[in-house]
């Protein structure tokens, strides 16, 4: 992917129209070196101090852009960062304008020094736009990593950092869809703060090298942070983040590795949008897994109003949001490929205190607007004063959770039951099962009853009937998973039903 096109699709989207202003201390960020203890001790320093935002306007001409022109700006390929120096990877930048009005300082580590890599206004194409004469200290609102990954020698888009403290990856096979985000503050809730990626230390890889190491310097009304990603592409793209959070204040609604998404409709609920396309998201589920009993996958569906739920609480667990619906003929769309949308997965490795798993489901208006968060919630708020320091792995790919032989639940239906107020829910399950099934249903509230189980030869998996009654309850978590001799054989699939 050699364009910005995809990687600025969140420009439509409603946690980007957001974004909080973050403090621009440009002598605090002089070329230095830049190890991961030099970049903590920078926002120790910038906590300490008070928050102010950055003042480094645009001309009118640039702020004024709106997404199709913004994607009009587009940098010159042959202007890329390392492209001269044949090395396993190359930087190109993105361009400030429309809702990217904030300039990030970026430089080049080379050894034990860091060179600021300048802006120059022939390093871009403009097409139509003519946005008349440009200072030459504009500075860049972002970048973009690109390496070989699916054609020898060529340089294809891997992953793209830009917005607030968004970034997302790309994986052999599948192209841009979610994203992640460095930390939320009160994500669905009114007031949410954006903390913003300020400046980025780019290390010089080595001829040969198979990951390339960034620095960044994260800041906000509430919290300044130094983070460290060591990322390698390849048949999937794996990101080890380290970070390290300074808080101004106590962080009462902080969210840990969040990953944003967009689920618009699909063919589980009633039809909202006159469309041709069969279902339209980035990804179709939510799956968490303790490594003791069996991974919980929890559909995702499009609600009018915001729905927040903590799920799964006590000692951190991996999460992710993923795409299993693989088929193009689900989604009939030749322009998106929600078909080729790849999944992310966060595995805490340190640092990460007792909480739950966090899921924000929001209304959206069209297929433009991110309205999926999910996080790592902690129980208890971040203190101000002091440095809270975790670690965590993120994969991007097509199937980026660890290999598992239990079976997957990869679809779900509902309709009408035998009595007015019975509904009936079908639930697929992937290969994996096999003979000598059954089944185990239960309800929080009302009552499941199990009806059948079958092999579905279309599919190679298992397909589980059963009917729900909810009696007077108004909502009830839906759960099913396929047992033999009562041990799981598959994830445990778990809805939440709202009248």
């Amino acid at each position: 992917m050699s364009d910005c096109t995809a990687a600025t699709r969140s420009l439509r989207r409603r946690d980007v129209v957001a974004l909080a202003p973050a403090a621009l201390m440009a002598a605090a960020w002089a070329p230095a070196g830049v190890a991961a203890d030099t970049v903590r001790e920078r926002a120790r320093r910038l906590a300490a101090e008070p928050y102010r935002p950055p003042a480094s306007p645009l001309p009118p001409a640039l702020a004024a852009l709106g997404y199709d022109a913004y994607r009009d700006l587009r940098y010159r390929p042959d202007h890329a960062i390392w492209s001269r120096e044949r090395l396993p990877f190359q930087l190109q930048m993105f361009h400030r304008g429309g809702l990217f009005r904030d300039p990030v300082e970026l430089f080049e580590v080379h050894g034990a020094t860091a060179q600021a890599i300048p802006y120059r206004a022939e390093q871009f194409s403009y097409g139509p736009q003519d946005p008349g004469p440009l200072p030459p200290d504009l500075g860049f609102a972002g970048f973009r990593i690109h390496a070989p990954l699916d054609v020898r020698g060529r340089f294809d888009e891997v992953a793209a950092f830009l917005g607030a403290s968004y970034f997302r990856a790309v994986a052999r096979g599948v192209g841009y869809g979610l994203s992640a985000r460095g930390l939320t503050l009160g994500a669905g809730e009114p007031g949410e703060e954006f903390p913003a990626f300020r400046a980025f230390w780019i290390e010089r890889p080595a001829r040969g090298a198979r990951r390339i190491v960034v620095h960044a310097l994260l800041d906000s009304p509430s919290v300044a942070g130094a983070y460290r990603f060591e990322i390698g592409s390849g048949a999937a793209t794996v990101m080890e983040i380290e970070a390290s959070l300074f808080p101004r204040r106590p962080l009462a609604s902080a969210g840990l590795a969040p990953l944003t998404s967009m689920y618009l409709f699909g063919p589980e609920q009633p039809r909202r949008y006159d469309d041709f396309r069969p279902q339209v998201h980035d990804s179709d589920g939510l799956l968490t897994a303790d490594g003791r009993g069996p991974p919980v996958w929890r559909p995702l569906v499009h609600t009018p109003a915001t729905r927040i739920r903590d799920l799964d609480p006590g000692p951190p667990r991996a999460f992710g949001l993923l795409q299993r619906q693989r088929d193009f003929a689900a989604y009939q769309d030749l322009e998106a490929l929600y078909h080729q949308r790849p999944g992310a997965w966060v595995e805490p490795l340190e640092g990460f205190p007792p909480g739950a798993v966090r899921l924000v489901e929001l209304g959206a208006r069209s297929e433009a607007e991110d309205n999926v968060v999910t996080m790592w919630r902690p129980a208890q708020p971040l203190a101000a004063g002091r440095e809270h320091r975790f670690r965590y792995r993120l994969t991007w790919a097509a199937q980026p959770e660890p290999p598992s032989r239990l079976a997957r639940a990869v679809a779900w239906r509902s309709g009408h039951g035998h009595t007015p107020r019975e509904r009936r829910f079908i639930v697929e399950f992937g290969p994996g099962a096999s003979d000598e099934l059954s089944a185990q249903v239960s309800a929080s509230a009302g009552a499941a009853r199990l009806e059948t189980v079958q092999p579905n030869a279309q599919t190679g998996g298992a397909r589980v009937s059963f009917a729900f009654n909810p009696g007077t309850a108004v909502a009830s978590d839906l759960r099913v998973g396929l047992v033999r001799g009562g041990a799981p054989v598959s994830e445990a699939w778990l809805y939440r039903w709202i009248a």
